[in-house]
């Protein structure tokens, strides 16, 4: 089965990537961070990187869901199908203009009608991990990336916020698959017990699609 996870940045998704994969005995596809050149540009000044920033995760986001599609036996840690989220929050930021927007989102058509393709079209199941905003800027701040750091900068925060409040929206509409909510805020999976617990949550609704 394939299983993508998704959520704001600082919930504690790269970690839960990891625990399902181990849980699982399946292979781990983690969003290419630290590995990203144009990131760090991005934080630094987004309007003049926002777009660049957008085509290489939906580059690098196209290529691990064809790959994850095709194993058939893995869980990503973000995937293409909440790329869009972004852009869109890019564009009504300024950071990215609506001939930038539309040139993306026909790009992003393209891709997934590529998808509609293969012989598996879609994941099996979406795990979105959810946290309060207070958490999510605690978890930020405490995994300590410079360029990430929100407090001398309001803008930032606040991007953080309409992010935050984006995220919900689209879970809430999102039909790709079946999904379900795992809260990181109550099940914080610093702590073994609640790894535990969460893991429990996926394998009820891995066993109802079986």
């Amino acid at each position: 089965m394939v299983i993508i996870t998704a959520g704001m940045i600082g919930v504690g998704k790269t970690t839960l990537t990891g625990k399902i994969a181990e849980h699982l005995g399946t292979q781990a596809f983690f969003e290419p961070v630290g590995e990203n050149p144009v990131l760090p540009l991005y934080y630094s000044d987004p309007k003049q990187y926002g777009f660049l920033l957008q085509i290489y995760f939906l580059n690098k986001r196209f290529a691990m869901i064809k790959k994850a599609l095709d194993d058939d036996n893995n869980v990503l840690d973000r995937s293409i199908y909440e790329d869009a989220l972004f852009t869109r929050e890019n564009n009504a930021e300024g950071n990215i203009t609506d001939t930038e927007l539309s040139v993306y989102l026909q790009l992003l058509d393209n891709m997934m009608t590529e998808l509609d393709e293969l012989p598996k079209k879609a994941p099996d199941l979406l795990v979105y991990a959810d946290s309060d905003f207070d958490t999510i800027q605690y978890r930020i701040k405490k995994r300590g990336r410079s360029y990430e750091q929100f407090d001398d900068n309001p803008g930032l925060k606040n991007y953080y916020y309409k992010m935050w409040s984006a995220y919900k929206k689209w879970f809430d509409e999102y039909d790709v698959s079946p999904k379900i909510r795992v809260d990181l805020q109550k099940y914080d999976l610093s702590n073994p017990d609640n790894v535990d617990v969460v893991l429990s949550q996926i394998d009820d609704a891995l066993t109802e699609l079986r």
